[in-house]
């Protein structure tokens, strides 16, 4: 009977123990599903939080690169882009065309998008001006050549604009001149070694000391003065030069054609005396 009381004990104390096992199982259950439905929200809510601080951040930037902006424009001042563009147009050699204000000491004064510029008077043409005065209220094609945004400097240059201007006439005049070629022209200044003659077709030649004449010359001012018409034949063009002679039209017209005289004997002979007998040299 005591083994049979035992063995009851023990079955009624695992039975307790059981049923004491079943409500801790089923809440861990519980607690475990409560948990995975938590954890979308949870996951919503910290994607939610992460946007927040991205565009708080962002906005942050946005401040920030305002505020230096702000702070370069307050250095740099209200014209930094017009200086900028200034600098721009000096690089490329980009032509401006401007008003001429007003004279001041050595130059005058024009404006490029209300920059004021300074053109020294070497470079308003590429003559020499007497009167300054006389360029007030003109407009002239001026180029860059001196951009300072730091010193508020900027120089002008007309004198540019128009040497590249005339140099390509000059090229473009240049190319219709051919070697050979017979033309007129006046004498517009004599050196030791030659004279330079303006010819008829907006160029100057140089005519050589030693193509004015067959005759030997010393000097060129024996046989040419300033202003006096010549007519020249073109020898020589290259190198942004054109060589011209005078002496080559002379020997042109001096040299005259060569004519033999013979007489028709009726005898036929090929001797070289009877060939020459009746040619005069």
């Amino acid at each position: 009977m005591n083994e049979e009381v035992k063995n009851m004990e023990v079955n009624a104390a695992e039975a307790m123990e059981a049923a004491a096992a079943e409500p801790k199982a089923a809440e861990a259950e519980a607690v475990n599903a409560a948990e995975s439905a938590a954890e979308p929200v949870k996951a919503e809510t910290e994607k939610a939080e992460t946007m927040a601080d991205f565009a708080n951040e962002l906005e942050a930037s946005y401040k920030e690169f305002d505020q230096r902006r702000n702070d370069y424009q307050e250095q740099e001042g209200p014209d930094a882009q017009k200086w900028a563009n200034l600098l721009e147009m000096m690089q490329n050699k980009t032509v401006a065309k401007v008003k001429v204000k007003e004279v001041v000491k050595s130059g005058v004064v024009a404006y490029i998008d209300e920059i004021q510029g300074f053109i020294p008077a070497s470079h308003i043409s590429t003559r020499y001006v007497e009167k300054l005065e006389d360029y007030v209220g003109k407009y002239l094609e001026v180029v860059p050549i001196t951009v300072e945004p730091e010193r508020k400097k900027l120089v002008l240059s007309a004198r540019v604009v128009m040497k590249e201007k005339e140099a390509a006439e000059k090229a473009e005049k240049m190319s219709a001149v051919k070697v050979g070629a017979v033309l007129e022209g006046t004498v517009d200044s004599i050196k030791d070694y030659g004279a330079f003659v303006d010819l008829e077709t907006g160029v100057t030649g140089l005519l050589h000391v030693s193509q004015i004449s067959a005759q030997r010359i010393k000097n060129p001012g024996v046989v040419l003065k300033e202003g006096q018409k010549v007519k020249v034949k073109v020898i020589g063009v290259g190198d942004g030069r054109i060589s011209l002679s005078m002496k080559a039209l002379e020997q042109g017209e001096e040299t005259k054609e060569e004519v033999f005289h013979y007489k028709e004997s009726g005898a036929a002979t090929t001797g070289l005396a009877s060939l020459l007998k009746d040619i005069k040299l």
